[in-house]
């Protein structure tokens, strides 16, 4: 019982380290259009972005259950599955922040868990409707990413830019923006915090071998602080890339990008559809850039943009899997 207690700490503190890193990875995402257009200084978006993260994992916990519940059957949990499918979520994790590829730690969390579980148990095991909402998530929020903010543009355009003035368009839209990107943080916390607290409830289940239902508040709260915390500390490389390295965004850019990216996610935390919200503010900004021209766009960096998203999937599959094989090797986890 002690070495079970042990091992389950153990995999909580793997758990709120992966939502450490995946605020500071994340980061970008809700603070990188609001540097790029200077409306907020660094240190101000990213204290913005911390509290809003934190504030937005209180919201709900639908996210939450659909990874505790819907990907692996409970029954088939164990602690072993649970700390692979985190090593290699963070493995894939650092490795994209190093290289600064805005990768999605969503989705090298969910398919790190279905390797680890198909490494336990087999591709039976692996529950279809749980992965299939991933999948729907991982289409479709990129496309209405793209979408999204290309019509909006243009209704704003045609119903209010036209009508002001350059400076004044300038103005207004520094102040929207600021209000834009509190939205963008706010949902990606909704959205982001509640992975780890679905595979922390994932490894409760496995520890007291039983089913558990509700998301406890103990996980809801530890996980919206580590979140905010990793968020506080920032991820420069891929702010670097998100904000500076697409397309060059004004004030208006940004309002309509973060706007039309935190909406869509927002929408998704609702229905419990784990998205990405570095795939989603990723092509709302390319989005965003296709109106000013699509030689405005830097397609090149958006391409390794997207070679990251194609990798994710097959590498952390394949990273979980073996993981797991490797503790039920040597540790008969």
């Amino acid at each position: 019982m002690e070495a079970a207690l042990i091992g389950f700490v153990v995999i909580i503190a793997l758990a709120l380290a992966f939502d450490f890193i995946n605020g500071f990875h994340d980061t970008a995402n809700a603070i990188a259009t609001s540097v790029a257009t200077k409306v907020l200084t660094p240190a101000q978006a990213i204290a913005m972005a911390a509290i809003l993260n934190v504030v937005g994992a209180l919201a709900g916990t639908a996210v939450a259950k659909t990874i505790a519940t819907d990907i692996v059957p409970q029954q088939f949990a164990t602690l072993g599955l649970t700390g692979a499918a985190l090593l290699s979520a963070i493995l894939w994790n650092l490795f994209t922040w190093w290289r600064g590829l805005p990768s999605s730690s969503s989705h090298a969390l969910i398919f790190s868990l279905v390797g680890a579980g198909v490494a336990a148990g087999g591709w039976g095991i692996i529950i279809p409707r749980g992965v299939q909402k991933t999948l729907t998530g991982l289409v479709s929020s990129p496309v209405l990413g793209f979408l999204v903010p290309i019509v909006f543009m243009a209704l704003l355009s045609w119903l209010v830019l036209r009508l002001m003035r350059p400076r004044t368009v300038t103005r207004t839209f520094r102040w929207l923006q600021i209000g834009s990107a509190a939205f963008m943080a706010f949902s990606h916390g909704g959205n982001d915090a509640q992975k780890a607290m679905g595979i922390m409830t994932f490894a409760l289940s496995a520890y007291l071998g039983t089913q558990v239902g509700e998301v406890p508040l103990w996980i809801i709260l530890s996980a919206a602080a580590a979140m905010g915390l990793g968020t506080a500390m920032g991820g420069w490389r891929i702010i670097k890339t998100m904000g500076f390295k697409v397309v060059d965004l004004k004030p208006v850019d940004g309002f309509v990008a973060e706007a039309s990216a935190a909406a869509i996610i927002v929408g998704a935390t609702h229905l419990g559809i784990p998205v990405s919200t570095t795939h989603t503010i990723s092509t709302s900004i390319m989005g965003v850039g296709t109106t000013k021209g699509f030689k405005k766009v830097k397609w090149q960096v958006a391409g390794r943009i997207v070679q990251a998203w194609i990798f994710t999937i097959p590498v952390c599959i394949a990273l979980g899997w073996a993981i797991h094989k490797l503790m039920l090797l040597t540790l008969g986890i």
